[in-house]
Formats: C-alpha cells, structure tokens, sequence
C-alpha cells in the first residue's frame, strides 16, 4: 500500500482532472449536436426550463461534500461556454459593467456569454426588441425598496416576454483608497443609500452623499476623487482597484433583487413556473373585486398585485398581477 502524501493525492486528482476534461468534451461535443438540431428546427439555443432540469437533476444526484449551488455554478459555466460554441448569444443589461444588473445576468447565463451594458432600462428592451440582443436582464423589484416603476412601464408596451427570472442576495460594500476616517463623500445609487441608510447614520455621519446613476459610476469616481468613497459591489472593488473597507453594510440582512430575463420567445413549461400578466379595467364601484373573481373561481394562485398609473388618463391604472402556473396551463388560458 502506498504511503499517503500530498504528492500522491495531487497526482490522484490530475487523474481525475484527465477524466473529467474528456468527459466534459464528450458532454460538449452532445450539446453542439444539439444546437445544430435546434437550428434546423428554428429553436432558440437557451431554454430556461431544460436549465431548470439539469439544475433538479444535480440536487437529485449530489451526494457531497460539494454543496448543490457550488455544483450548479460550475454547471453554470459549462453550459455558458456550450451555447456560445452552439451559437454566439448576447445579452443586454441594464449596465455599466459591474452592476447588479450585470451580476445577476451572469449568475443566469455565465461569463462566456457576449454582454452588452446599457445605460437604461429603455435600451436594455430596445436591444432585444431590435433583435441586436437574443435577452435582456432588467431589475423589476427589490424586497426593501419595492417595485422598479421603470420597467413595469416598459412592460406595458412591449411585445417581448418574460423568459425567467433571477434573485439575487444583495450585498454593498463601503469602498475607497483611503482610510474610513478620510472618507468626506460617498457616492452611490439613490437605492442603495436607502438600503444602507441606518449603517450610514450610525456609522458616517454627517458625509455627504451624492446620488449618481449607477454603483458602478460611484466606484469610478471614488477611484479618481480624494477623500470619496463609493457603496458598490465586490466585483466594482476589482475592476476600479478600490479598497474593501467595510464588507456587507446593508441593513437589512435579507435584502433581495429580482431581475426578469425578457426575450422574443415564451418559455418552456418546467412545472415549477409563475406568469407575469398586465391590463387595465375600467373606473368603476367593484372593478378590482370583479378583476379578481376570475382567479378564485379558476384556482389561481395570485402571488403579487401592483399597480401603476397608466399616464394616459387621470386615475387610470394598470395592473401588474403574477400568478402560479405557465400561461398554456388549462387555468391560464
């Protein structure tokens, strides 16, 4: 028998390694057969919920040590790299680089897909309306601060649909080159210093803080500007080299963005889906109890309701409603 040593395990793992890039090779070289096959048929390469089933498929079969959703962010890659090898994708978000827009778009699709930063939620659906884009990945709610106005509008008159969506744990981070009792200003998104607000009275007080439009902008400007800091994520502290000062300063701990993935194509049933439907009713005694008759009597389950004027009349509304069910389901249509 021979004897245990890290030179031993090490060379243990390269034969493993051997094994698993053949194997991954021969996974990729299955996908691409597949790809050609979707492109006879004019299917789109991503399909949310064939992702849905590989990630059940890990949970299933994982035995540990490796813990599901580490096992799910190196399949995440994997199949980020296959789609491009099957057909270049690319994605437009709300930018610039660094945002959580952009974090979340690549814990959906990976980081060998081809990114587009835009500067609004507007162009982030025009990309894709104009087909320059195949998705877009735009925030539609955080669980402190509420609905994002701007893109239940867009959703209004728009003719893409909701492919999928993301959560994404929130974390901010004070960053900065100099040391925190330096610190004069600190920049950030007008949303991000309403998450962090009681750190900021408790901690720095009487700073001034200046809204700009992105957390990305906000790290670029603490780089370059003395005594500024930024309120931004771990990713801006790498790209614009700033400083770690203080890590995770939101106040809530259970602070959660969801993003929507919007494209031209509806997506799969998978069995575990929500729809996302708008419309407006008329102005009368009973409207909304008679908008919501309809779903009790079908069986529905309503998870959210939101409303927005519809800018186009005095006290007239549209109706943001998400309900249990993929829309070709019996109770749906």
């Amino acid at each position: 028998m021979s004897k245990v040593s890290i030179q031993n395990l090490r060379k243990a793992i390269d034969a493993l390694d051997e094994k698993l890039i053949a194997i991954l090779n021969e996974r990729t070289k299955l996908a691409i057969d597949i790809g050609k096959l979707k492109s006879r048929l004019k299917k789109p390469v991503y399909t949310p919920a064939r992702e849905q089933q590989i990630y059940a498929h890990i949970k299933k079969f994982n035995k540990g040590p490796l813990k599901p959703e580490m096992l799910m962010a190196v399949y995440r890659e994997v199949m980020s790299s296959t789609i491009m090898l099957q057909k270049p994708m690319k994605v437009a978000y709300l930018g610039p680089q660094a945002t959580f827009t952009h974090l979340a778009s690549m814990k959906r699709f990976g980081s060998a897909v081809d990114y587009k930063g835009m500067q609004t939620i507007t162009d982030v659906f025009n990309e894709v309306e104009r087909g320059n884009c195949d998705f877009g990945v735009v925030p539609v709610e955080n669980s402190i601060e509420g609905a994002v106005n701007h893109t239940l509008d867009m959703l209004v008159d728009t003719d893409l649909k909701i492919c999928s969506e993301i959560l994404l744990d929130i974390s901010h981070n004070l960053l900065a080159n100099c040391s925190i009792n330096e610190i004069k200003r600190i920049y950030s998104n007008p949303q991000v210093f309403g998450q962090c607000r009681l750190w900021l009275e408790s901690n720095l007080p009487n700073r001034e803080l200046i809204e700009v439009s992105s957390t990305t902008k906000a790290a670029e400007i603490a780089k370059l500007e003395k005594g500024s800091a930024a309120l931004a994520s771990s990713l801006a502290a790498q790209i614009y080299k700033l400083k770690l000062i203080v890590e995770s300063i939101e106040d809530s701990p259970h602070n959660v963005t969801r993003f929507l993935v919007i494209g031209k194509k509806e997506a799969s049933r998978t069995g575990h889906d929500r729809t996302s439907i708008v419309f407006s009713v008329k102005d009368k005694v009973g409207a909304l109890h008679d908008m919501l008759v309809p779903f009790k009597i079908m069986k529905i389950n309503l998870t959210k309701i939101e409303s927005r004027p519809s800018k186009k009349k005095a006290w007239d509304y549209y109706f943001f409603v998400d309900m249990q069910g993929h829309i070709s389901g019996k109770n749906c249509i």
